[in-house]
């Protein structure tokens, strides 16, 4: 008699779940569909779920040329806030922060979203001053943030060092109900939500080229053949500017890679998310017991996907003033993902020079906060031409000078 592993087990039994063959990547292209979305990443996956759910258009395919939730969705640190300045990126963040809260009952999938609050530290004056007027423009969009004193600050995060000599902390912005989510498990939900719909999701399929016809996408060219389409959804962040040149037309950001990494698992010992902009760095500690920090882009365009030791140096340098802790710990891996930035730090949701074509790109470092408010508002522009969370977003704003200026809000994480 055979005998089979229990992990044999468990992944027939898996495969025998409905949708399993679409959604993890085994179903064979169709010759047409209504909406074609290019990335299996969180947010293409978030499209087309909200393409299903809010408008009835299932006849979806999601081409990933690698493996699903492979690039920037598998590769950030998972913050999640939407304590932003301006009005136009404070509403697409809440719409997102708030369907975080609600996201695994929704997908029916437990995404690990933690509301355990992420504090921004002030350790300029300049920074006091920015961080105070963001509190009064969050107050009016009906984002609750608040400014907290640096006692209160030690109070949150015991493990941190208020008294630094060079950047002592005077304070912080404070978004209690923002938090922390495992990202591989919002691409899975997304996934698994999207091939119950009868949806396809199609990995290993890289898109070669984008056919036209007077001016109209008629279909994409694949490694696995060609597909026509109505509609197409190009949501391939760092690669955006890329795969536009392949419909013809040009886009206003560029590619950067973006490090982090984390440590050995300790105890826990910190139970907050904290960025702190002076010093370049940002840090909380995952469900494992790791470390995970985050700093700054690399100053250079590149596509790269994997750390550099200037990464580590810099980054661990700059955060073991403000937590000692850090400097007691051991590395345990390390990474990069390819952001997409425009110069206003900005996204760009909107319609382009071709009919029937829509982007959703320059996310910068800030993508994953926004998954399920930029599949939302993604979902409604392709479905019925425009959306309030995405007209502000259009690419003419960098035509007519009307700017989404976020560089101060963003920070170092964006």
């Amino acid at each position: 008699m055979k005998r089979y592993s229990a992990f044999a087990i468990a992944r027939e039994a898996f495969r025998q779940h409905s949708g399993w063959t679409r959604a993890w990547g085994q179903a064979e292209p169709k010759p047409r569909y209504d909406v074609i979305i290019v990335g299996a990443g969180g947010h293409g996956l978030a499209t087309a779920y909200y393409l299903g759910k809010n408008f009835g258009i299932t006849n979806v395919a999601v081409l990933e040329k690698g493996w699903l939730g492979g690039g920037n969705t598998g590769r950030n640190t998972t913050i999640i806030r939407s304590n932003y300045l301006q009005d136009p990126s404070a509403a697409i963040y809440e719409k997102a922060r708030s369907l975080y809260e609600g996201l695994s009952q929704d997908l029916n999938y437990n995404v690990m979203f933690s509301p355990r609050g992420v504090m921004m530290l002030a350790q300029t004056q300049h920074e006091i001053r920015g961080y105070q007027r963001t509190v009064h423009a969050n107050n009016l969009q009906g984002v609750t943030t608040e400014w907290i004193s640096p006692a209160r600050v030690k109070e949150l995060c015991p493990i941190m060092n208020i008294d630094g000599p060079r950047y002592p902390v005077l304070g912080a912005l404070w978004q209690a109900r923002g938090g922390t989510a495992r990202h591989d498990a919002v691409a899975w939900g997304y996934a698994r939500a999207c091939a119950d719909m009868g949806m396809d999701i199609i990995q290993q399929c890289e898109v070669t080229g984008v056919t036209t016809e007077a001016g109209k996408v008629t279909g994409v060219n694949t490694t696995r053949g060609d597909i026509k389409c109505g509609k197409l959804g190009m949501v391939v962040a760092g690669h955006a500017s890329v795969l536009a040149q392949k419909a013809g037309f040009h886009l206003p950001i560029e590619s950067v890679a973006l490090q982090a990494l984390v440590s050995e698992p300790i105890k826990p010992c910190m139970d907050v998310v904290v960025m702190a902009n002076t010093v370049h760095g940002y840090m909380s500690q995952s469900d494992k017991g790791e470390m995970v920090i985050g700093g700054g882009t690399d100053g250079y365009n590149n596509y790269t996907q994997r750390g550099s030791f200037h990464h580590i140096e810099e980054t661990v340098r700059a955060l073991v003033e403000t937590f000692p802790i850090v400097g007691r710990l051991k590395m345990l891996r390390q990474w990069g993902g390819i952001v997409d930035v425009t110069g206003d730090r900005s996204p760009i949701l909107s319609k382009t020079p071709v009919e029937g074509i829509f982007v959703n790109c320059g996310w910068g470092t800030g993508g994953f906060k926004a998954i399920p408010g930029s599949g939302w508002a993604m979902a409604e522009l392709m479905a019925k031409g425009a959306s309030p969370l995405t007209e502000e977003f259009s690419m003419n704003r960098f035509r007519h000078g009307k700017f989404i200026d976020e560089s101060v809000a963003a920070g170092v994480a964006h």
